[in-house]
């Protein structure tokens, strides 16, 4: 059966890659199931980034309602991608790049998003999906290990050399 509330393409999307039927999918098994849909050329880092931003329990994979969830993200970085790349190259520029994370929600500089592009491709300065949505969970992770230390919500912490750490690795 399909739990309540859930799409029966994505439960039978989840199933179909989850050959042990464990409950659980890994990275790998979420790369095959992005290839065996509309997503191609997932590298296994955004893969291992995408499960541990829904991974609850630290186990390095993810179950039926997280995969639901990670859909949900995966789909709306796509439409803002493919929407600034209006000549399906299949990347954007740093321009690009900025005013989709602007759609997104995020206030980040030109300054910024050229360094996130640069960092990305450094010679073509065009990112790929994969890269876009790698940055995206970065720029996700980061922002809410900071929030989580802005109790007052300032926009400004205190932030000891290991804290920082910790937010980077996370």
């Amino acid at each position: 059966g399909v739990p309540p509330g859930m799409d029966p393409n994505i439960v039978n999307w989840f199933r179909a890659v989850d050959q042990d039927r464990s409950g659980q999918i890994n990275a790998m098994e979420l790369s095959r199931a992005l290839q065996s849909g509309s997503y191609k050329n997932f590298s296994e880092e955004s893969c291992n980034l995408m499960i541990s931003m829904f991974d609850q329990d630290r186990s390095g994979t993810i179950n039926l309602p997280e995969f639901g969830q990670l859909f949900q993200f995966i789909s709306q970085w796509t439409a803002s991608y493919r929407q600034f790349d209006k000549d399906n190259s299949g990347t954007i520029d740093e321009r690009e790049f900025n005013q989709a994370v602007a759609q997104l929600g995020y206030r980040l500089s030109p300054q910024f998003t050229g360094l996130v592009v640069y960092k990305c491709a450094p010679q073509t300065r065009r990112i790929t999906l994969d890269q876009f949505i790698v940055a995206n969970v970065r720029i996700r992770n980061l922002t809410e290990a900071f929030k989580a230390k802005d109790r007052e919500m300032k926009g400004v912490v205190p932030l000891s050399y290991e804290d920082f750490l910790n937010m980077a690795f996370q």
